[in-house]
């Protein structure tokens, strides 16, 4: 009898968890924003603890999975209406890194890191902070980008323009004023050394550095301290 009632109750938490989600449209099962991924764990919860806990009446789980989907659905109702409330709700995007310089500022508001930055530039097949002219993180946690026009298409095969060899990886050199002496040491390049490439872009000393990157060519791209977004 166990069994039944668990195979009952399970066909139906998964038919009302169908229906609701064909409900809410494919904004929530995209999970577009934060609370659109938030509130589609919290669905599969309600229906998990409504097939299996069977001291909890299954009047009440369907009960409980129709309220949030009634909350869910004037929420975002009041989003559609409302760009205002819009902002509020699912948040709005934020330019970390604008004309090839990192937007400190902003990326502390995200609370994210450079490792967190070059991380997603590099799942974007980017390994140079700056090949971007724009890098924007989305309401949804992900990074959008667009390139600088040298670094977008039409690619070198594609005009028989013969590719320049790497001669390095572009590689973090200084993140937040601290040299990463790891890299430093697997380049085997000295402290002295990038030093000096630090005071030829017009600083005195790498704690005046936000972010220095080594390019391919062996030359340094140097951003400095307090970049604004204007």
């Amino acid at each position: 009898m166990n069994v039944l009632e668990t195979l009952g109750r399970t066909t139906l938490a998964f038919f009302i968890l169908l229906v609701m989600t064909r409900v809410l449209g494919k904004k929530q099962v995209s999970e577009l924003t934060f609370f659109n991924y938030v509130t589609g764990i919290t669905f599969g919860s309600i229906a998990a603890v409504m097939a299996m806990d069977r001291s909890i009446p299954i009047v009440e789980g369907i009960v409980s999975l129709m309220i949030w989907t009634v909350l869910t659905f004037l929420i975002g109702y009041i989003g559609l209406k409302s760009p205002r409330a819009r902002v509020l709700l699912d948040g709005e995007p934020t330019i970390v890194v604008k004309k090839g310089k990192v937007l400190e500022g902003a990326m502390r508001d995200a609370h994210y890191n450079m490792d967190d930055l070059s991380m997603m530039l590099r799942e974007k097949g980017v390994f140079s902070v700056q090949e971007i002219e724009y890098a924007i993180l989305e309401p949804d946690g992900q990074l959008s980008i667009l390139k600088k026009p040298e670094h977008q298409t039409p690619t070198n095969k594609g005009i028989n323009i013969a590719a320049q060899p790497l001669i390095y990886v572009p590689t973090e050199l200084i993140v937040d004023g601290e040299v990463v002496h790891k890299n430093l040491k697997d380049l085997n390049l000295s402290v002295a050394w990038l030093d000096e490439q630090v005071q030829k872009a017009g600083v005195s000393s790498h704690e005046e550095v936000f972010y220095a990157e080594l390019q391919s060519d062996g030359t340094v791209y140097v951003d400095k301290r307090n970049d604004l977004l204007h």
